[in-house]
């Protein structure tokens, strides 16, 4: 079986680009009926290569349980080439949607929101699981909780600070989601690991 520290891990990172690629799709699906025939054509190609890495996604997530080390890492380098397929699929939807300023903002606007839902998910979550350890250890957990608050604050600001710019290519709104969710990835690893170390 695998460390369970990191099977949290990475059913929080399953979690955080389900979550985005469920954001995506809402944000995507109900801008495609408007398209012309031939943008349609694409749009709606992209769509389903995008319902297909999310189903792909769940279907992992409900899997991880009954994972050997082995099978463990398998899967997690298969969601990381799953995750390039999407964001290559979300690409390609906006390019058919002809770079849209309004579409690229609003499916920015949903991930970034996404993103954010996940951070407080995820403090929330570390925080009960802190509350069950001594007062001795809790206060390490605390002190990387309280870092993983202060990088979220400084991740939201940065978000809000682009979507409020507007004007913004897809390229420079693909780039910070992608530092932010790094951001929440490696805050959430140093909370998992102060807790393996008070285990």
């Amino acid at each position: 079986m695998i460390d369970q520290n990191k099977l949290h891990a990475y059913v929080d990172w399953m979690k955080e680009r389900l979550d985005e690629i469920d954001a995506t799709l809402a944000s995507l699906e109900s801008s495609a009926t408007a398209m012309q025939a031939d943008a349609r054509t694409k749009a709606d190609a992209a769509l389903t290569a995008m319902r297909s890495a999310r189903d792909v996604f769940r279907k992992s997530l409900k899997e991880h349980a009954q994972s050997s080390e082995a099978a463990f890492e398998r899967s997690k380098a298969a969601r990381d080439v799953q995750w390039t397929a999407f964001e290559g699929s979300v690409q390609l939807f906006l390019e058919g949607a002809g770079k849209q300023a309004k579409q690229q903002q609003d499916t920015f606007h949903a991930r970034a929101d996404a993103q954010r839902k996940a951070w407080h998910a995820a403090m929330d979550k570390l925080h009960k699981d802190a509350n069950n350890l001594s007062a001795k250890h809790r206060s390490e957990i605390e002190a990387a909780l309280k870092q993983m608050k202060s990088e979220a604050d400084v991740a939201t600001a940065k978000l809000e600070k682009l979507h409020k710019a507007g004007g913004e290519s897809w390229v420079a709104f693909k780039t910070a989601l992608t530092e932010t969710r790094t951001s929440l990835e490696h805050a959430i690893q140093t909370v998992h690991d102060a807790f393996k170390r008070a285990a």
